[in-house]
């Protein structure tokens, strides 16, 4: 078996559990194969490598790709993994882990599981973002949970025109707009009032961000809904974001948004799933009366 490890930093209490996950590998006969710029950040934590093998392209050689950090480190693997379809582990040596579900205390139990086939897959949709702009016309240019459209250097609102199939949905004044996956519902577009949405869902949620509408609520859409955003303000640019990578982008662009036409492959341990780690991640259902 054939392995890629991945991290985006690399932090004094994070060594224990690298060497864990280490150890494992070497005792199973599992080749590891370090992202580059990961394997750097651990060489200057004066940690001692005795295997320093590196990938700085992925290709269908792989047979599972580990993530060592929270979701955002999760996030940034798809970047990595794209249309390879190699699933994705998720270590969390972070705080919440609502993607990342193999906490660090079980290291050594769950990635023996795994390593065994003790699994499934659960498959997660992915927006890609098209404009005239080069810059989203490259390799950088998806997102697993959501793509925003926000102000930028001004307090005041800028408003967002919507296009829906070519169909104009209509204007949003506000602070920004959220287009999320149901893998993203959980996060930025739940705290700004949108729907918690299951991963099995076909679907597309656009919700707003501080609208100065009282008619604005988050819609949900079909996931195959082709999407076209047009941003006017009183500053020249606007930020555009895909999942943490933040851009600057003139008003004179429009911005596309569609389903990509491939899917990510997240791990789920056995004893996990998108239920139980909605109760024990956001205590769904917790009440005094349980």
């Amino acid at each position: 078996m054939k392995v890629a490890v991945f991290g985006q930093a690399f932090y004094p209490d994070s060594i224990k559990y690298l060497i864990q996950i280490l150890s494992v590998f070497k005792k199973r006969k599992v080749r590891y194969v370090f992202e580059e710029q990961y394997i750097n950040l651990i060489r200057e934590s004066k940690l001692e490598l005795d295997h320093s093998e590196t990938f700085s392209r992925l290709d269908d050689t792989f047979d599972l790709f580990f993530s060592l950090g929270g979701d955002g480190t999760i996030l940034a693997s798809v970047n990595h993994v794209r249309d390879i379809n190699i699933p994705i582990v998720g270590i969390n040596t972070g705080r919440l882990g609502f993607l990342a579900t193999i906490h660090k205390e079980n290291i050594d139990s769950y990635i023996n599981d795994i390593l065994d086939g003790k699994y499934s897959i659960s498959k997660r949709s992915v927006l890609e973002v098209t404009s005239d702009l080069p810059a989203f016309n490259s390799h950088y240019n998806v997102a697993l949970n959501e793509v925003t459209l926000c102000r930028k250097d001004t307090t005041s609102m800028i408003s967002i025109d919507a296009w829906v199939e070519d169909e104009h949905l209509g204007k949003y004044w506000s602070d920004g707009l959220i287009i999320s996956t149901p893998t993203g519902s959980t996060g930025y577009s739940l705290s700004c009032g949108g729907p918690i949405i299951s991963p099995q869902t076909k679907a597309l949620v656009l919700t707003p961000i501080a609208p100065h509408n009282l008619n604005a609520r988050p819609l949900v859409v079909p996931d195959d809904t082709k999407l076209k955003l047009k941003v006017s303000g009183r500053e020249n640019d606007f930020l555009l974001s895909m999942d943490s990578r933040i851009n600057t982008v003139s008003q004179e662009y429009e911005i596309y948004v569609r389903k990509a036409d491939f899917e990510i492959s997240l791990v789920l341990h056995e004893d996990n799933s998108f239920i139980k780690t909605l109760r024990k991640k956001l205590l769904w259902g917790e009440d005094q009366r349980n």
